[in-house]
């Protein structure tokens, strides 16, 4: 779980400082900055697994068909910078399985990450460079008392475990008597040895650590989890294999949707995984009577199949997008072995505006409940959005609501103006409480366009090629009832 996360210098991304809660949505026109913290967010996350140059590969490209390198850093004008620094406070599980199979458990559950790499355009040495890389324990006053969200110590005592003497690095970059940069890895315990590497890698240290080194190990594996959830409903309409059906997980594609729901109804035989499924997605589609899964022995297939009370049968293929994707966020709320960060664009894309509200309670129901102590029921699983969409708005806690903006501002060592992206909460709400922090509440003419989302036509109703140009919304009795019902 993401506590709070930096980062300067990665594509508009300018001296931005977020803290998150369990639940956070992300509002703002395109083009303003809010799929660039997905961004971020993953290439950390590809970091922990592929070189740099992959992970800069595996983000978008702006206006280009091809990645190019340099679009993940900053620009003004022509002139890009040439470091990126990320600082990302967190909270890991307490253990992991690393690739090998070996068991690693965390001395500490409170962390934060530190890389900074730089644009290296000389003709020696790798194209992206690791300037700084650190992993420091957060002690568990501090980590408490950073937590300002509303929870109950029940949450907050089940989740913030262990210490680490002296608060010593778990990873720390240090300059050495010939001034290279040496990257040390230390071990849990006091007296365990250090290892040391040159920054002259193609990849980060935390990309190459076992269970040798237990608590940097959960942190790999934990932001190695942070999932880009982009559910494809050509993914979600596949029939699966039986091969697949024992440790099937939903990809962020939606892939394996059939043979997860079926691997959860087979490990949870007193929970009726299907008639909880078909409970939830009620709540988008009248009159769903159930949902199972076919198995087709001949074909050796699972198939996603929705039965209506009618008795009227569809498999998934004939069942539209918006469904579809409710019912792969549904199907994630089940199984409780998906746990850490999940970021989704846009949630309402095919949901119809009455529901949509339906979408923001599984979504809320999904990331951890802080009322509540963690366990097999209440996972520490976190959930970030964003979004365009007046409805959406206006339906998020107000506590978890940041309003992202362009604001034009001067960068005092090149000389120059730039536009930088804002994330302004309410006014009132946990993020404007924390002391000595610099956000800065939405202002109310940013905040009207989304509870008053549509603006006056300027149409000339006297053109001939719209002679029907009157809106539905400056209709006199729309106007009215907007009135009468307070809209």
């Amino acid at each position: 779980m993401i506590t709070r996360f930096k980062v300067n210098g990665f594509k508009n991304l300018v001296n931005v400082d977020l803290r998150f809660g369990p639940f956070s949505c992300i509002a703002g026109p395109n083009s303003v900055g809010k799929s660039n913290l997905f961004d971020a967010i993953r290439f950390l996350s590809h970091s922990t697994e592929k070189t740099l140059i992959d992970a800069a590969k595996s983000v978008r490209s702006e206006g280009q068909k091809n990645s190019d390198i340099r679009d993940i850093f900053n620009k003004t004008g022509n002139v890009f910078t040439d470091h990126i620094n990320f600082e990302v406070e967190m909270i890991i599980p307490e253990s992991t399985i690393d690739h090998l199979g070996q068991k690693a458990e965390s001395a500490i559950t409170t962390v934060k990450y530190i890389l900074e790499i730089k644009y290296n355009d000389s003709e020696d040495g790798e194209l992206l460079q690791i300037e700084k890389e650190e992993l420091v324990p957060i002690p568990q006053n501090v980590s408490k008392n950073n937590l300002f969200f509303t929870k109950s110590s029940k949450w907050t005592n089940s989740i913030i475990k262990g210490k680490r003497p002296n608060s010593a690095s778990f990873i720390s970059t240090k300059t050495d008597e010939n001034g290279q940069k040496i990257v040390y890895i230390h071990q849990d315990q006091r007296m365990g040895k250090t290892g040391k590497r040159a920054l002259q890698l193609p990849r980060t240290i935390l990309s190459t650590i076992t269970a040798e080194y237990p608590t940097a190990c959960v942190t790999r594996h934990e932001i190695q989890s942070w999932m880009m959830l982009q559910l494809e409903p050509s993914a979600l309409r596949k029939s699966d294999e039986f091969d697949k059906r024992k440790n099937a997980k939903i990809q962020a594609n939606g892939e394996n949707l059939p043979a997860t729901l079926y691997r959860l109804n087979l490990e949870n035989p007193d929970k009726d995984i299907y008639q909880k499924l078909s409970n939830r997605l009620s709540e988008l589609v009248e009159g769903i009577k159930e949902i199972d899964i076919d198995k087709d022995d001949k074909r050796e297939l699972l198939t996603l199949m929705l039965k209506l009370k009618n008795g009227t049968t569809f498999p998934a293929r004939s069942l539209s997008d918006g469904t579809l994707r409710f019912i792969g966020l549904a199907v994630l709320e089940l199984d409780t072995t998906s746990t850490g960060v999940i970021c989704l664009e846009e949630p309402e894309n095919g949901i119809h505006p009455q529901k949509i509200e339906a979408m923001i309670r599984l979504l809320k129901d999904i990331s951890t409940d802080t009322r509540y102590e963690t366990d097999e029921n209440n996972q520490l699983r976190q959930i970030i959005i964003n979004t365009h969409s007046p409805i959406v708005v206006q339906l998020v806690p107000e506590e978890s609501l940041l309003v992202a903006e362009s604001k034009e501002a001067y960068d005092d060592l090149r000389k120059t103006k730039y536009i930088k992206t804002l994330y302004s909460p309410m006014t009132g709400t946990w993020r404007t409480k924390i002391p000595n922090d610099k956000a800065i509440p939405v202002s109310l003419n940013k905040l009207l366009s989304y509870l008053n989302p549509v603006p006056k036509s300027d149409v000339d109703t006297n053109d001939k090629n719209n002679f029907n140009s009157v809106r539905v919304a400056d209709r006199k009795d729309v106007q009215q009832l907007k009135i009468d019902f307070s809209i």
